[in-house]
């Protein structure tokens, strides 16, 4: 398909106007408010049926063409926030909490924005391959571990000089990192992703056919209410831009399209289809706000939330949604040929 013709069955999908509705609903002080019940609802269905569908794929995918794929996307996740960390400290004047946040949320992933892509591929008629789920779970945990070793390094290294400074000795207790990556394996999406992966790959096929008709034939609706609860989530951040200023702006657009572009150079090379090396890019290139957001508030309750939050959610969240993934599609298709 041509660049246009993506671009309008992205944002033609009954799932982005959704998200948009939410966003206009909450810009007009609309009452609509989903319960807090129903949102842990929709997001455990969400993420199930993504593990059992990616289970059943890996439990037909060979190793070999599998452990290429997860050793980049474990080094991506490894790499990435130390260099935006620098970044972040050197260009943008942050503390090292808030920097070390935003980088745990834009290592990470953001696994709506990867169903989003799935969806997008198949109305699109693209084939992907089946165990991307897998690199989802692989991505959601590395980032957020090495981020927040290095905040809290750094912050033990700065009070243990300050206390030296002013006649004292020693420092803080070290962080109880035990308890932290407790939180992060234990943390829902983790703990659904790699559970329904689990399931999916020990049921196979046969399995997933008894259950089918309630985790593949409704996914799409359910997508389409929880994106609407996003849709109104991101309309209440959109006052924090005024107070965030354009560099988290700049930063919320121009990395994510960076860490996108890598996926859409790399992805061939990793034995991806195109519209595998679609979802990757839409991987690297999309930011948490489920693991990271929880396992930050645990290790990093120094930082600003205000920040990570309306980064990952009111720009690069709605930025990847309406034009990222058309973007990657047909940046795949551009370098490496194939059709989308």
């Amino acid at each position: 398909m041509e660049a246009l013709e993506l671009l309008r069955l992205n944002l033609l999908s009954p799932m982005v106007l959704a998200f948009a509705l939410g966003v206009v609903a909450t810009l007009v002080r609309s009452d609509l408010r989903f319960p807090d019940a129903l949102y842990t609802t929709l997001s455990i269905y969400l993420l199930l049926a993504i593990g059992l569908k990616g289970g059943v794929a890996l439990a037909t995918t060979p190793l070999a063409l599998l452990w290429l794929p997860a050793l980049a996307t474990v080094a991506f996740g490894v790499v990435t926030p130390l260099w935006t960390y620098g970044l972040l400290r050197s260009i943008g004047r942050f503390g090292v909490a808030d920097a070390a946040a935003m980088a745990a949320h834009y290592g990470s992933v953001s696994v709506v924005t990867f169903i989003a892509c799935q969806t997008f591929l198949e109305r699109a008629g693209v084939p992907y391959e089946g165990f991307m789920a897998t690199l989802v779970a692989l991505l959601e945990v590395p980032a957020i571990l090495v981020a927040l070793v290095l905040a809290r390094s750094i912050m033990t290294k700065q009070a243990a000089n300050e206390a030296l400074a002013h006649g004292a000795t020693g420092g803080p207790p070290a962080a109880p990192w035990s308890t932290l990556l407790g939180e992060v394996l234990a943390g829902r999406s983790i703990v659904l992703l790699a559970g329904g992966l689990v399931i999916g790959a020990a049921t196979g096929p046969e399995g997933m056919a008894r259950v089918e008709p309630f985790f593949v034939a409704p996914f799409e609706g359910v997508l389409t209410l929880f994106l609407l609860e996003m849709g109104l989530v991101t309309g209440r951040r959109l006052g924090d831009l005024r107070t965030v200023g354009p560099f988290l702006v700049a930063f919320g657009i121009v990395v994510p399209l960076l860490h996108g572009m890598l996926g859409v150079l790399i992805g061939p090379s990793l034995g991806l289809s195109i519209g595998g090396t679609t979802v990757l890019a839409v991987l690297f290139g999309s930011a948490s706000y489920l693991a990271a957001t929880a396992a930050v508030r645990l290790g990093l309750p120094e930082a600003n939330p205000s920040l990570y939050l309306t980064a990952s959610l009111a720009i690069t969240f709605p930025f990847n949604l309406l034009i990222g993934i058309p973007l990657y599609a047909r940046a795949a298709v551009w370098l490496w040929g194939g059709t989308a």
